[in-house]
């Protein structure tokens, strides 16, 4: 069976960044990437823009891109957007037998322990860890995970595709300064922000006078 990726996030506003792991992940997972924007995160502040507007600048930014797709199931779902309940959907409708993988960033991979129901990640998916060249996160892994994650490493991509969940693959993306957090800022401070995000996401945020105001 195919690989199906899921890659969650605030995407307040989604950027060059996000979709440069997005892009990697597909092209070296041979999947399709699913972009799922958070309805109510439970890890971080409350976002600059409604989920309606997160959900549209997404799909801007994706259109035309093969083997990228906006996925909205977390925002039709009510309550905070924990990835646990997020894979036990999609086994349902799945299967027991499709192989998925959770796409994450080095951050946020560190901070797993702090996730709800953590450990059930590896029963109901694969785990790729997006790594920027030469950042190595080993050191600063906590001993709840790294005893977790013993024997799971994936040495190539194809085997995330042989078996349903349970492995771990670090993967190699560009370098890329982007951060929502400093589009955010540059625009309520009147910086150069329009080059950081994809051109249809930049007339959007315009058109709708988002993040202008700091904070």
């Amino acid at each position: 069976m195919a690989l199906l990726c899921f890659y969650g996030g605030t995407f307040d506003p989604v950027h060059r960044g996000h979709l440069a792991i997005a892009r990697t992940a597909r092209d070296q997972l041979h999947a399709t990437i699913h972009l799922m924007p958070a309805s109510d995160p439970p890890h971080r502040a409350a976002p600059g823009a409604t989920a309606g507007q997160r959900l549209q600048m997404l799909q801007l930014a994706v259109q035309g891109e093969h083997g990228l797709v906006v996925d909205r199931r977390e925002l039709d779902r009510s309550g905070p957007s924990y990835s646990v309940e997020t894979l036990l959907e999609v086994r349902k409708t799945q299967g027991p037998l499709q192989p998925l993988a959770l796409l994450v960033g080095a951050d946020s991979f560190v901070g797993l322990p702090g996730w709800r129901q953590w450990t059930r990640l590896f029963e109901l998916a694969h785990l790729v860890v997006a790594e920027r060249p030469g950042v190595s996160v080993d050191e600063q892994l906590p001993d709840a995970l790294l005893q977790e994650i013993m024997g799971r490493a994936a040495t190539t991509p194809a085997q995330l595709h042989q078996q349903p969940a349970g492995l771990l693959l670090r993967l190699q993306h560009p370098l890329q300064p982007e951060s929502a957090s400093q589009v955010r800022s540059l625009v309520a401070s009147g910086g150069r922000w329009q080059p950081l995000v994809p051109p249809a996401v930049a007339a959007f945020i315009v058109a709708q006078g988002l993040y202008t105001a700091p904070g």
